[in-house]
């Protein structure tokens, strides 16, 4: 079913040949996933500013994949037609009508970087890498901008982690830093819960399992295109747990920006549409409090980045 839609909005399209959608004139989008209330049907949307209206792509073209991955593994056409449903404001939804989900919910892969601010590196006293560090979550961790956080009865230590996330729109392998921003898709808040006590204490260490419980990886509430943001690497990044300031930084401080990870990461993995990077801390994370703090029930969550927006996740 899917193939043949593909086949329809190719020729609906016209694609006289297939180039990278960077390529484009500025696209200015806020790509979402959503569910219409009432509705267990994901679709593909448009957000009209941070926390606007939402167009609906499946809408205006029905042939266009319902879920995000399929949509960027579509590249051009795909957006080709996103810019002209931007252009019409057709088939535009409320807030209230409709529930957000994560902008992505089925990458093939979660790529997450540690130790990654200098400023979260002073706070633990310890060198800052040479080398990206690299972990990973499961994609059953993904939830979205407003789901809850579920605490584990297998954790007593849950704690925060704001992130710039990136997501991954052309395919490659061995990409070269000069060219690494041509396979960004755009860009999301992340927030990376994390059990410490099993990333720091037990499991022989390894950071997989604190790391990928369910509804560890909030994602939302948008995928900001690139060309949206005045400069990735320079946003106001910060958290809040129950309106209190804990975590305030800059993407500036990011050891390994968006071009030298995917430079390094494309060495060993081929990357393909809809893979997630989360792209490190900065520093104000629980565990490093004196004394540390944990996520409790009835804790609110924000994650904020600035020109991205919030996600806004209770502890449950």
């Amino acid at each position: 079913m899917f193939a043949s839609a593909v086949c329809v909005l190719r020729n609906s399209l016209c694609i006289l040949s297939k180039r990278n959608f960077t390529q484009f004139p500025p696209l200015n989008m806020r790509l979402v996933q959503f569910q219409s209330l009432g509705s267990q049907n994901r679709r593909i949307g448009l957000e009209l500013g941070d926390g606007g209206q939402i167009i609906d792509l499946n809408a205006f073209e029905p042939s266009l994949p319902c879920r995000m991955r399929e949509f960027l593994e579509f590249g051009e056409p795909a957006f080709e037609t996103a810019k002209r449903a931007l252009d019409s404001s057709q088939y535009t939804l409320s807030r209230s009508e409709i529930s957000l989900l994560a902008p992505i919910s089925n990458p093939e892969k979660v790529i997450c970087i540690g130790m990654n601010y200098v400023d979260h590196c002073l706070e633990q006293n310890v060198p800052v890498p040479k080398e990206p560090i690299i972990f990973s979550k499961f994609a059953s961790s993904i939830v979205g901008p407003d789901d809850p956080i579920k605490l584990p009865a297998e954790s007593q230590e849950v704690d925060w982690e704001v992130e710039l996330a990136f997501v991954i729109g052309k395919k490659g392998k061995n990409i070269k830093e000069e060219d690494a921003m041509d396979h960004v898709a755009g860009f999301t808040v992340a927030h990376d819960v994390s059990a410490r006590d099993w990333q720091m204490k037990k499991n022989g260490k390894q950071w997989l399992l604190g790391k990928t419980f369910d509804t560890f990886c909030p994602l939302g509430p948008a995928l900001v295109t690139k060309d949206s943001i005045s400069d990735p690497h320079n946003l106001a990044i910060r958290c809040r747990v129950n309106g209190n300031i804990v975590q305030n930084s800059n993407t500036n401080q990011m050891v390994f920006k968006t071009e030298a990870l995917i430079a390094w990461v494309s060495k060993f993995v081929t990357l393909n549409p809809g893979d997630v990077f989360l792209s490190g801390t900065p520093p104000g994370v629980g565990v490093f409090r004196k004394p540390p703090v944990f996520l409790k029930t009835g804790d609110v969550v924000l994650c904020e980045i600035d020109e991205l927006g919030v996600l806004r996740n209770p502890v449950v």
